[in-house]
């Protein structure tokens, strides 16, 4: 078993051997939810946003399904209860910044304006604790299919629904069973070659529109695809999803960018025993 991961271990212990509740984080990312279809993971987030908290939260995209509620109306207690979450943590002084999508592109008429505390940006420029300037914005505008063929994009969206509500049917399954969660669909994007450089062609955009504003790096959705990475000297992240990868991205009080996911948190929240209770060191599961 491969030893725990400081950065996460400080967030979990103190000194004495007892848990710290919530995990606090410097700086919070997490995008591409998709409220207000069946393929969102509401009840995880709401688990996750409860686990968490931070000096700010951005919410970098695809927040709500804009598209999915014009074909269907879905919205689930849990999709309220979400919102609801991330209202509060904006009353109690959480620093909430709303960079909108293409799924959530109706919000973006109200840019520069703040409702209930909470920021509308189109793109901003985010500053960690060590100094790095970070470009933080959905990254749609850098979809070739986006721009170039809306339409394609749409029939793209209705086939990867059918896949999500398979993938929701398999990991019930999977649950009964006693496995862990896994994503068929993530599994089939990384498989098919075109997709592969889809995604490459993608992150290479974005890393040459940070280079090109001068700044250290750029932090993004739309993709659906966790990722930190060097190109060519720019920081590349992506925080990834709550529709498959249930990841987000965070700062630590230092400033390190890391990726965590909802199981990894839940395990550490849940699932671990104190560190002055063991022998050796505690481990994440591997």
């Amino acid at each position: 078993m491969k030893p725990r991961d400081p950065f996460l271990d400080a967030n979990i212990w103190d000194g004495l051997g007892k848990k710290r509740d919530p995990l606090h984080f410097r700086t919070i990312w997490i995008s591409d939810v998709h409220l207000g279809t069946t393929g969102c993971q509401a009840e995880r987030l709401l688990e996750f946003l409860r686990a968490t908290e931070s000096d700010t939260l951005y919410l970098v995209g695809d927040i709500i399904d804009g598209w999915q509620l014009k074909r269907r109306w879905y919205w689930e207690q849990s999709h309220n209860n979400v919102v609801q979450t991330v209202l509060k943590k904006a009353k109690k002084g959480t620093n909430v910044i709303f960079v909108p999508g293409n799924h959530d592109e109706a919000i973006r008429q109200f840019i520069d304006l703040d409702f209930g505390g909470i920021k509308i940006r189109d793109e901003l420029v985010h500053t960690t604790a060590q100094g790095k300037r970070m470009l933080v914005l959905h990254g749609d505008r850098f979809d070739g299919v986006i721009a170039c063929a809306k339409w394609l994009a749409y029939v793209g969206d209705s086939l990867y629904t059918m896949i999500l509500k398979f993938n929701q049917w398999f990991n019930g399954w999977r649950a009964r069973a006693g496995l862990p969660y896994w994503s068929l669909s993530q599994y089939l994007k990384l498989k098919v070659k075109n997709a592969v450089n889809y995604i490459s062609s993608f992150e290479d955009a974005l890393a040459a529109e940070a280079a090109k504003k001068g700044l250290d790096g750029v932090i993004c959705g739309h993709i659906h695809k966790p990722e930190i990475r060097d190109i060519g000297g720019i920081t590349y992240c992506n925080d990834g999803d709550w529709v498959e990868s249930l990841s987000a991205l965070v700062e630590d009080a230092s400033g390190e960018l890391r990726l965590v996911t909802w199981q990894e948190i839940m395990q550490l929240k849940h699932g671990l025993k104190t560190a002055a209770a063991k022998e050796e060191p505690c481990a994440l599961p591997s």
